[in-house]
Parts: C-alpha cells; sequence; structure tokens
C-alpha cells in the first residue's frame, strides 16, 4: 500500500472568488480548490448574506495542495497576480469589505513566507502604491452554496479580474 500524500492548504482572499479560484485551479500541485468565506462573524453566512457587508467575511478560495510539487511561496505568487492588492475593500468594479486583500494563514511558517512575500512584493515596484493586503490567522472556513464552485469552468470562461 501506497504512502497517502500529505497535503497543505492556504486560504486567500483577492476579490470575487470565480476569478480568484481558476487562477488556482490551473496550477500544477493545485488538487483541490473551493470557494467561500472567512474572517467574519456570522456563522455558515450566505452569499447574499456577505453582500450585504455586514457579516465581516472575505470572499476566499481555499486551496488543498500537494508542497511537494507546488511550493507555498508559488502559491503566494498566483495570489499577487490575481489582483489589485493596493486596493481597499475593492477589486474592478466590486466594492465592499467581502472583496478585501487577505492572505488567512494555516501555520506559523505561512504567516513568515506571506510576510516576507508581501514585503518583497512592496519593495519590487510592481505595484504604483503600498500594498495594503491583511494577513491574519485562518479561521473557519465557510464554503459557499455550490453554484459558485468553480463557476467558469461549469459555464464557460468568464473573468473578473480587471486590468490595473
Amino acid at each position: 500500500m501506497a504512502p497517502e500524500k500529505s497535503l497543505e492548504r492556504a486560504t486567500f482572499g483577492a476579490g470575487c472568488f470565480w476569478g480568484v479560484e481558476e487562477a488556482f485551479r490551473r496550477v500544477p500541485g493545485v488538487v483541490e480548490t473551493a470557494v467561500g468565506f472567512m474572517g467574519g462573524t456570522v456563522e455558515n453566512p450566505t452569499y447574499p448574506e456577505v453582500c450585504t457587508g455586514r457579516t465581516g467575511h472575505a470572499e476566499v478560495v481555499q486551496v488543498t495542495y500537494d508542497p511537494g510539487t507546488v511550493s507555498y511561496r508559488a502559491l503566494l505568487d498566483t495570489f499577487w497576480d490575481a489582483h489589485d492588492p493596493t486596493t481597499p475593500n475593492r477589486q474592478g468594479p466590486d466594492i465592499g469589505t467581502q472583496y478585501r486583500s487577505v492572505i488567512f494563514v494555516h501555520t506559523p511558517e505561512q504567516e513568515a513566507e506571506a510576510r516576507a512575500s508581501k514585503e518583497e512584493m512592496d519593495q519590487s515596484g510592481k505595484f504604483r502604491r503600498p500594498i495594503v493586503t491583511a494577513i491574519e490567522p485562518a479561521g473557519t472556513f465557510w464554503r459557499a452554496e455550490e453554484y459558485h464552485q468553480q463557476y467558469f469552468a461549469k459555464r464557460g470562461g468568464g473573468q473578473c479580474r480587471t486590468v490595473w
């Protein structure tokens, strides 16, 4: 019997979760993605509740990955490329705290990597404004309704990303 792979989890908020999920689904070594909500005060929130901005949740993508194939740092690179981390509570036309840029960390190692990566990106000159991405401990992940899961894969294309 072959030993079971040791998989890890990463959680990112980068605006509309449909496009962000699609970006992570394309990364070799990502085993599974799920969209949902994290960082709020309401248990088991629904999409309409989160859209009010009153639950405190961010739209997030939870990524299950094989660290033997893809590093957490590579996932951070995908995160930075998938959105504009300099706009507080907004991505393109989507405005509200649920669209904030946030990295939810699951381990002290992820926190150290995320902070180092954020500092490097801030100093790189890639963005014209300072990065506002929050780095917070991961809390409960509330899976979004099924129609949000792999939204673009089910519907053929589309995007949420805005060019900046």
